[in-house]
């Protein structure tokens, strides 16, 4: 479909075409998960909240880096924390993250797999 015939246009695209600061928004979340480990800390959360000891292990990573990432994650808005007792205990902070985290390991498994693309 050539993008520039706008009635090859899908027409829940046509309805709402975001703007820059969506598309920097994307960008900067992209961003932050382009590293690998912060990749595994988000996919981590997507099966329900954790505390840094669970995500340590679950990762691989030291202990200060884990905590460093999560910061990271915290400040962009992606993940929340609340306190359970001395626990910190994170949570992803959408649906929206959850998905996008789960539809790149999928088409990443499709890559690394070579099974073919699909709908």
């Amino acid at each position: 479909m050539p993008a520039s015939n706008p009635s090859s246009v899908a027409p829940e695209l046509q309805q709402h075409t975001p703007g820059a600061p969506q598309f920097d928004a994307a960008a900067g979340v992209f961003a932050l998960l382009a590293d690998p480990t912060r990749l595994h800390l988000v996919w981590s959360l997507t099966r329900g909240e954790a505390d840094v000891n669970t995500l340590t292990e679950i990762c691989g990573a030291a202990r200060p880096a884990v905590s460093q990432h999560l910061a990271k994650l915290r400040l962009a808005g992606l993940v929340q924390v609340r306190k359970d007792g001395r626990r910190s205990v994170y949570t992803l902070r959408d649906g929206h993250l959850r998905r996008l985290a789960i539809e790149a390991l999928n088409h990443a498994d499709h890559l690394v797999t070579g099974t073919p693309p699909h709908d």
